[in-house]
């Protein structure tokens, strides 16, 4: 059965340990795109103790807090924070973690090195917008920092022009 490991690169790719013998003389046998271009797979051989495994590469996108420090995005985290504004809503766990994706693939599509933070709680809102405008009005309440109940006429205004352009742009049927 086939040796599979998950790994994260900061430094040269080509310095992959064999799993087995721990060797660094390891040999690229095979290269394949995976998760639709999010990350590559290599199938290896050890030449030292001649086992074969393979790797998944895969590109960390990183976090740039207000604080200045990083880490990588998880994308449990952002759900975690719509999941609260979605309590009580027809949001499904399927419906969030296809937001979730949605988020993280819009992210991917910016060329960010290093994500601002802001920029993730930007990322939810549209696709949140759409999915459910009560969790969204929520989840914007508290990301935009709402101090009156002009706030949310006013965002309450934005979305119902955004639908109303979304359905001039539909075609009847």
């Amino acid at each position: 059965m086939p040796t599979t490991y998950i790994e994260t690169f900061e430094r040269s790719p080509d310095r992959m340990h064999c799993p087995f013998c721990r060797s660094t003389d390891t040999r690229v046998l095979d290269s394949r795109v995976a998760d639709d271009g999010g990350a590559i797979r290599r199938r290896r051989t050890c030449p030292a103790c001649e086992k074969r495994f393979t790797t998944v590469e895969q590109m960390q996108l990183m976090v740039l807090k207000r604080s200045g420090s990083t880490e990588p995005f998880n994308r449990d985290k952002a759900i975690a924070g719509v999941r609260k504004a979605c309590k009580g809503r027809p949001v499904s766990e399927h419906d969030l973690e296809r937001l979730g994706q949605v988020v993280e693939n819009t992210l991917r599509a910016e060329g960010w090195a290093e994500v601002p933070s802001h920029q993730v709680g930007t990322a939810i809102l549209e696709p949140l917008s759409t999915l459910d405008p009560v969790a969204y009005l929520r989840f914007a309440s508290i990301y935009k920092s709402f101090d009156s109940a002009e706030d949310f006429e006013a965002e309450i205004a934005q979305l119902r022009l955004a639908e109303a352009e979304t359905n001039q742009h539909v075609p009847a049927g």
